[in-house]
């Protein structure tokens, strides 16, 4: 699905998924399996950076997903999570404390071109364990 880190600091993490003729459907809108692959993306690099940065072993998976589709993705695609300050201290705590935790992450979808209304939300619990 082609997608680019648009932006990663310490307030947001933004990821883009192009409308192209791989990623959009017959009514010439985005997928909502390529929507969901830039949901797991932008939810999880965060969480991804910080556990290799710590030189830690962790298990990262996301235990549940929740979506809603609010009007179709008629462009390039930026799904945006500003939790970043919240996931660090998590995977710092996961850390610490040794045993599987969860934390919701909340991803907005925003197709820039027609607005910045959201055409998606997304709520998807990551789970982390640190390995022994």
């Amino acid at each position: 699905v082609s997608p680019s880190v648009v932006r990663l600091d310490d307030s947001e993490c933004v990821i883009k998924i192009p409308l192209n003729r791989r990623t959009k459907n017959h009514l010439n809108s985005m997928y909502f399996g390529v929507l969901a692959t830039g949901a797991d993306l932008a939810g999880g690099l965060v969480a991804m950076k910080e556990i290799t940065d710590s030189k830690k072993k962790v298990a990262l998976s996301f235990k549940d997903f929740h979506a809603e589709f609010l009007k179709r993705a008629e462009g390039d695609v930026h799904f945006i999570c500003t939790q970043i300050p919240e996931i660090k201290n998590f995977v710092a705590e996961v850390i610490a404390s040794g045993e599987r935790m969860n934390f919701p992450v909340k991803i907005e979808a925003v197709v820039p071109s027609i607005g910045p209304e959201p055409v998606a939300k997304f709520v998807l619990t990551l789970s982390l364990k640190l390995k022994a």
